[in-house]
């Protein structure tokens, strides 16, 4: 059973930056994809970032390339999301997820069958 936690949200004002961290158990971390999610008020989840099991592959939706970068440390097990020049509109809860069979990368969000409790991110105007 993998177990996921998030930490690192908060409230930032626009321009500003956050690192969210996600801690992993239970699984064979250094062999999966990871992947984060969010999902803001009255709105449906939406995929963000993807990294491959070794970390050199990753994947971006294009309201956040160029700002968030993913990364992991598989001797840690532990991914991250660096969040640079937030935005209002980058405000949501932040999700952790992982495949739910071993996969080294994916961008299919159906794939993603573990999640975090969540972070929360709040970047104000």
């Amino acid at each position: 059973q993998v177990q996921l936690v998030e930490s690192g949200g908060g409230l930032v004002q626009a321009g500003g930056s956050l690192r969210l961290s996600c801690a992993a158990s239970g699984g064979i971390f250094s062999r999966n994809a990871m992947g984060w999610f969010r999902q803001a008020p009255g709105k449906e989840r939406e995929f963000v970032s993807a990294v491959s099991s070794s970390g050199g592959i990753t994947y971006y939706v294009d309201s956040v390339k160029g700002r968030f970068t993913i990364s992991r440390d598989n001797a840690k097990n532990t991914v991250y999301l660096q969040m640079n020049s937030l935005k209002p509109e980058d405000t949501a809860v932040y999700y952790c997820a992982a495949p739910g069979t071993t996969v080294t990368f994916t961008t299919t969000p159906d794939d993603y069958d573990y999640w975090g409790q969540g972070t929360q991110v709040t970047v104000s105007s």
